[in-house]
């Protein structure tokens, strides 16, 4: 009897599980790339005027729209002189089957709570930056994000998306006669913390192989995946955040692969996503 792999309502017959491990135990994939080769990377910027800044970023055929807007806010008791930052994701039935319309799901929780940490931690915006007035009225920086086809390895493109849409995003415009923001300015960006910008790629173990930026037949068959934010020490990559997912467990030598993988990974990609991030 035929078995299947179910991931949601994502469905593959089991010969096509087959055919994804043994082709990777000969250090191939069927879309031809290597086990640790990423898809070519699209960006576009400036894709909505009414908010701080929309980005569309792609990963092959995996899209996902990223926008900033702020609000005012008022600080929290522990934090008085810092401004606040939340994420959400939505994952729309127009991106996959696996996704409903309705409450958020884990799916959505999950990856707007990862790429949340990796910026957080990161401190990559200067909160205290974002203060009007120390125990009273803030700056609250909202990133949402939207999927728009999931091809596989959604946590890494809408990472990135994140991240392009917080450097070219915009500071409000605030009327204090009104307490209210009256659109953005123009010329002056958010507060960031360049030196500390750091990304996330996400590896998958799948057979024996590890494997990056996963196709979404890739994603249905893993046994195991680690999301890792890296950024800049010095020209070394420096973990600032990780993240496991699925049941899998990582072995000692899984993870000293992943995090070979993942400095080579970074030192070949993170100039270029500099340059997307800042312009």
């Amino acid at each position: 009897m035929r078995e299947i792999v179910k991931m949601g309502k994502f469905i593959m017959p089991n010969l096509q599980k087959e055919k994804i491990e043994s082709y990777l135990g000969e250090g191939k994939r069927l879309d031809g790339r290597k086990a640790e080769e990423f898809r070519e990377i699209s960006v576009e910027t400036g894709v909505s005027k009414n908010s701080s800044s929309a980005v569309r970023v792609k990963y092959g055929k995996t899209e996902v729209l990223a926008g900033v807007h702020l609000a005012l806010a008022t600080p929290y008791p522990d934090s008085p002189d810092s401004g606040t930052f939340m994420t959400s994701a939505e994952l729309h039935p127009m991106a996959s089957q696996q996704f409903d319309i309705g409450r958020p799901g884990i799916n959505s929780i999950e990856l707007a709570r990862v790429i949340d940490r990796g910026i957080r931690e990161s401190g990559f915006i200067d909160m205290k930056a974002l203060c009007i007035k120390k125990g009273e009225k803030v700056y609250q920086v909202f990133v949402d994000i939207f999927a728009i086809n999931d091809d596989g390895n959604l946590m890494d493109v809408a990472g990135l998306a994140a991240l392009i849409a917080l450097g070219r995003a915009r500071m409000p415009i605030y009327n204090e006669e009104e307490d209210k923001i009256d659109g953005y300015d123009e010329k002056k960006g958010i507060p960031l913390n360049k030196e500390v910008l750091s990304f996330s790629m996400t590896f998958h173990k799948i057979g024996d192989a590890i494997v990056a930026d996963v196709s979404k037949e890739e994603e249905a068959v893993s046994k195991f995946r680690l999301t890792i934010a890296m950024g800049d020490n010095e020209g070394k990559p420096r973990i600032t955040a990780m993240q496991k997912g699925l049941a899998g467990t990582i072995s000692d030598k899984d993870m000293e692969t992943i995090l070979k993988l993942a400095e080579s990974k970074w030192s070949d990609m993170f100039p270029k996503i500099r340059e997307d991030v800042f312009g």
